[in-house]
């Protein structure tokens, strides 16, 4: 069992020094690249872009690393600051290792990623990639189911095991197909948590609570000390928001991505539509290139879903909305009056709820809702600071008079989520990631002021910044597991047991030569030695003189000719009077080869001196 520096004696080895060092998402939101490096192997978790920026300059530190000793890439879901960067670094860079995520995330990850292509506001020599660099990186990236773990009774095949590194998944219930990832090295248990919530929403199933607790936790700190609004109060005041601005006569205006929240938000404005007959006659578009392939996807991946959306798809299928249209394009929308328009990309940097802003913003009856998370230097997160004017695309400057909520449905951890979960899990260890500076040293000071009164938990909390290396020493009895037939024979006190000692990743195996064929695919081969000498003294001399060395020198025929067999007969001196040589003849091993050369040197003697 592994234990911390702390509980040991003694310098600690340079193997024993386990770095967590954020690429990305450290004291920020975006870019989610987190690398750890223990006992030689390196593990990337996520691989993500940041929203407000552009370009290379998106990018996580990745210059900090070569990417060719990159050993595992696990991706948590599909959102682009935590998948956004890996065409780019699976194309461009020279990573050879093994990536996965899960079934769902995959399937979202192709579609979600073209949506970004086509609406980035940057030139074609500017981009990252492209189509076909993502199309190539969709045949590198290997699938893992949920809880795809292994059981310490149960022998399974389904254990993902990667040079040493175990892992399996459990529901982190942010996005679907979102996983949090419990990671196994050498005994030390590493929980990666991804964004995650521990609530339950229209379609998805809460965050699930590992069933064994990591020796380290890596958690986002998105929400810092902030509590989330009760669930039916934040649905009432976002219905009721649209309500009042179509009821005005404006356009709602909610920027979403094309994929996540914006199946929450489309489940809870169909509903609210069906129980108003008043507003049938006002349309609600879902406007994303997306919206046909985004819904069969949601439609495939009922099973990742929470039981609530299984029952209903008995009945009907509950992503087949009856108030909601697509809108592929704005060449296919007539904007004639008050409507509700779900549009990409979610913090306005571009696309098409960047155009219809800037269409929209200067009349007071219409208004946008932020419904999610926004990163630092995005248009989405300006507007919440209420200016009074906006810049457009292209340089223009308009009045910003359309009134602006923000009703946030972001499925991230708040602080009593946040500080439940740590506090169900114990970790000796937790490190923030994924939280704006503030935020995080927020989080961190609560739950340093939790624990610093706990005898009973012992607990530090680590909220590194972007390229800081958080350093943790973990030390771990080397134990070897007896297998095979030396496992049905105990040794008698005082007995030494001997075997043939086998590493598998980090696991160690005490086995009888003879049961190597069963174990392994080695098996066991003996070398005979053989060595000639010139000797023209008489055989019985030859006797004599080695049953002066052993006193069991055994006279026997070997090939045709007289022999002196030694020490038990594993050493034969085959005496050649016509030839006038003698050869030694053993089976080599590290005993009796002692025994060859303690032969030799009487032969020698002899012959120097007959």
């Amino acid at each position: 069992m592994a234990k911390r520096k702390a509980e040991t004696s003694g310098p600690a080895e340079e193997s024993d020094l386990l770095t967590i060092r954020p690429l990305g998402a450290g004291q920020e939101v975006g870019r989610s690249c987190i690398m750890l490096e223990f006992k030689g192997k390196k593990i990337m978790l996520d691989c993500g872009i940041h929203p407000g920026l552009s370009g290379m300059d998106a990018l996580p530190y990745t210059d900090m690393i070569d990417a060719e000793d990159i050993d595992l890439l696990l991706i948590t879901h599909f959102h682009l600051d935590h998948c956004g960067a890996l065409p780019w670094f699976l194309e461009k860079t020279t990573f050879k290792g093994r990536v996965f995520m899960t079934h769902a995330t995959k399937a979202i990850y192709r579609w979600l990623l073209s949506d970004y292509i086509k609406v980035s506001n940057i030139s074609t020599d500017h981009m990252l990639y492209s189509e076909k660099d993502l199309e190539k990186s969709m045949d590198k990236i290997e699938t893992v189911n949920f809880h795809q773990q292994p059981h310490p009774l149960v022998p399974t095949t389904q254990e993902v095991d990667v040079n040493g590194v175990k892992f399996w998944c459990y529901h982190a219930g942010h996005v679907l197909g979102a996983a949090m990832v419990m990671m196994e090295i050498a005994g030390v248990k590493i929980l990666y948590t991804g964004d995650f919530s521990r609530v339950e929403d229209r379609h998805l199933m809460a965050a699930e609570i590992p069933s064994v607790s990591p020796d380290l936790l890596i958690t986002e700190s998105t929400y810092g000390t902030h509590v989330h609004e009760k669930r039916d109060i934040r649905e009432a005041r976002f219905t009721g928001t649209i309500h009042d601005i179509v009821a005005r006569g404006g356009r709602c205006l909610i920027p979403v991505f094309a994929l996540g929240r914006a199946q929450e938000l489309l489940l809870i404005l169909d509903e609210y539509w069906a129980s108003h007959p008043e507003l049938h006659d006002i349309p609600i578009y879902y406007a994303s290139s997306l919206a046909k392939k985004c819904m069969a996807v949601y439609q495939t991946y009922i099973g990742a879903m929470n039981e609530n959306i299984r029952r209903q798809i008995a009945v009907s299928n509950p992503f087949v909305f009856k108030h909601i249209s697509n809108l592929k394009s704005i060449d296919q929308f007539d904007d004639v009056g008050p409507c509700v328009i779900m549009a990409s990309p979610g913090m306005m940097q571009s696309g098409l709820s960047r155009q219809l802003f800037e269409t929209w913003c200067t009349d007071k009856r219409n208004g946008v809702i932020v419904a999610g998370y926004c990163v630092e230097g995005t248009l989405a997160k300006f507007v919440l600071s209420e200016p009074s004017e906006i810049v457009t695309l292209s340089g223009q400057k308009l009045p910003l008079r359309m009134s602006v909520d923000y009703i946030s449905f972001s499925a991230h951890t708040d602080y009593e989520q946040t500080s439940e979960f740590i506090r169900i899990l114990k970790p000796p260890h937790v490190v923030l990631v994924h939280g704006e500076q503030n935020e995080m040293a927020r989080l961190r000071a609560a739950l340093v002021r939790e624990y610093e009164d706990n005898e009973e938990i012992n607990m530090e909390i680590h909220s590194p910044r972007n390229t800081q290396a958080v350093e943790l020493y973990y030390r771990g009895e080397k134990m070897a597991k007896v297998m095979g037939s030396l496992a049905t024979k105990p040794p008698h006190e005082g007995q030494t047991l001997s075997g043939v000692l086998i590493k598998r990743g980090f696991n160690y195996h005490l086995i009888d030569p003879a049961d190597l064929s069963s174990y392994t695919e080695l098996t066991t081969s003996s070398i005979q030695q053989r060595q000639m000498l010139k000797f023209h003294s008489p055989f019985s001399l030859l006797h004599h003189c080695l049953n002066q060395l052993t006193s069991d020198a055994e006279i026997k025929m070997l090939h045709g000719k007289r022999a002196v067999c030694v020490f038990g007969g594993s050493v034969s001196v085959i005496y050649d009077d016509s030839a006038e040589t003698v050869s030694i003849e053993w089976d080599a091993d590290s005993v009796t080869d002692m025994y060859a050369d303690a032969v030799l040197s009487v032969i020698l003697q002899i012959v120097s001196d007959p």
